[in-house]
């Protein structure tokens, strides 16, 4: 591993950290309505649970990041503008509206604040009024130099260990479970991330209507842990 490979690793490994100060451990993204419902219930539920979660990632919020991070090497600022716009409209509940508001302004200022980006990227996230997380997450990958590739399966492992930390916390999963369940998971991961690479714009789809309806019943959900 030549020296750019082994600091663009350690840059990726940041950014897709869970103590990346972001607030995702704030977030459940549904799961926490569907392990109140008794969907999930043990590690084989949550790993069906996660792997659903994957495809529906890979078929719309993977590939916009993909978009993203391709059109902000460029420096692409209508298309950067168009696919943050579509991806914040696609949000179908005030919680999923809000988190990735919410993660996509904390990311965003610690970009800024860790003082990564050049001129033109600054101003464009100063400028933003709302930026959702997979814009942001791009805009940090851009800053980092963190090639689209590796980006693109950092975000999905940062999702995909978040909702594990979920599982382990609130099912509850032991330790060791939910480092199986995350093992279990990078084929999974893997495969999302190639499929968001080959869709055409036509293909995305963000159709999940039974999360849709949890998330609105966490909205009002008595008690509960998580902000989603």
């Amino acid at each position: 591993m030549t020296a750019l490979q082994t600091n663009s690793l350690l840059r990726l490994l940041q950014l897709a950290s869970p103590s990346l100060p972001v607030g995702a451990y704030t977030y459940s993204q549904g799961l926490e309505s569907a392990i109140e419902n008794g969907a999930v219930t043990n590690e084989n539920s949550a790993r069906l649970w996660i792997t659903e979660s994957l495809r529906i990632v890979a078929d719309f919020e993977a590939p916009i990041l993909w978009r993203l991070l391709k059109a902000l090497s460029k420096r692409d600022l209508e298309m950067i503008e168009y696919w943050t716009e579509y991806f914040i409209a696609s949000r179908d509940t005030a919680e999923f509206r809000a988190e990735t508001i919410q993660m996509g302004y904390s990311l965003g200022k610690l970009v800024i604040d860790l003082n990564i980006a050049d001129e033109s990227l600054s101003t464009f996230l100063t400028n933003q009024t709302e930026i959702p997380l997979p814009t942001a997450f791009a805009c940090a990958a851009e800053a980092l130099a963190i090639p689209h590739s590796e980006a693109l399966l950092g975000m999905l492992f940062s999702m995909v260990e978040n909702q594990v930390l979920v599982c382990v916390k609130s099912i509850p999963l032991g330790q060791m479970a939910g480092q199986k369940l995350l093992l279990s998971l990078h084929d999974a991961i893997e495969a999302a991330a190639s499929h968001a690479r080959q869709l055409e714009d036509d293909e995305l789809s963000n159709w999940a209507p039974g999360l849709s309806l949890l998330s609105m019943q966490h909205e009002v959900q008595y008690s509960r842990i998580y902000r989603s």
